[in-house]
C-alpha cells in the first residue's frame, strides 16, 4: 500500500473515531465535518467518492461568499479568501505591471534562455536586455524570455490548517 493511502487511511480513521465515541462533539455525518475529512485525504481532498458531493458543495457555497463551514470538535482554521487567477510553468515567476489597459500579468523566465541570435545584433528596445553569453564552451545570444500566462480555472482559494493533519490549499 502507498504511504499516502496509508497516512489518509490513519487520519481518516483517527478523525471519525473521535467522531463517533463523543457524542456530545461533532459527528462525521454534519456537512462542515465531512469537509474536513476530506480535505485531511492527502491523495486530495476528492479521491473518493463519497468526498465529492460534500467538496463540491463546498466550492459552490465559497464561491458565493459564503463562510468556510464549521465543525465542532475539530481543530482548524481557515485563512481570508484569496484571488490568484495566474500562474506561470515551470522555470518561470509572476511578474505583474501597469501597462496600456492597466495591470497585466505576465510570465518572465528565471534564467536566462536562448533565444535568435539575431535579438543581441538588433537594437529594438524589446531586445535589449539580449547579450551574449558564454554556455558550455559556446557563445550563444540570451536573455530573459516572457510569455502569457496561464489561466486558473479556479482562481479563488483559501488555505485549511488541521490540527494534527497539516495544510491543504483549496481552489474553488
Amino acid at each position: 500500500m502507498n504511504k499516502s493511502l496509508v497516512q489518509a487511511f490513519v487520519a481518516i480513521a483517527s478523525l471519525a473515531s473521535f467522531y463517533l465515541f463523543f457524542d456530545g462533539k461533532a459527528r462525521a455525518g454534519e456537512w462542515g465535518c465531512q469537509v474536513i475529512l476530506c480535505l485531511s485525504n492527502p491523495g486530495g481532498s476528492t479521491q473518493y467518492a463519497e468526498c465529492q458531493p460534500p467538496i463540491r458543495k463546498l466550492w459552490s457555497e465559497l464561491a458565493k461568499g459564503h463562510s468556510f463551514p464549521t465543525c465542532s470538535g475539530v481543530g482548524f482554521q481557515t485563512s481570508r479568501p484569496r484571488y490568484e487567477p495566474y500562474f506561470c510553468n515551470d522555470g518561470y515567476r509572476l511578474t505583474t505591471q501597469y501597462g496600456d489597459r492597466g495591470l497585466e500579468a505576465s510570465c518572465i523566465s528565471t534564467t536566462p534562455q536562448t533565444v535568435s541570435n539575431d535579438e543581441c545584433y538588433s537594437n529594438d528596445g524589446g531586445a535589449a536586455s539580449a547579450t551574449w553569453r558564454r554556455s558550455e564552451g559556446r557563445t550563444e545570444c540570451q536573455r530573459y524570455v516572457t510569455t502569457r500566462p496561464n489561466v486558473r480555472p479556479q482562481p479563488h482559494y483559501l488555505d485549511v490548517t488541521i490540527d494534527g493533519v497539516g495544510k491543504q490549499r483549496v481552489w474553488y
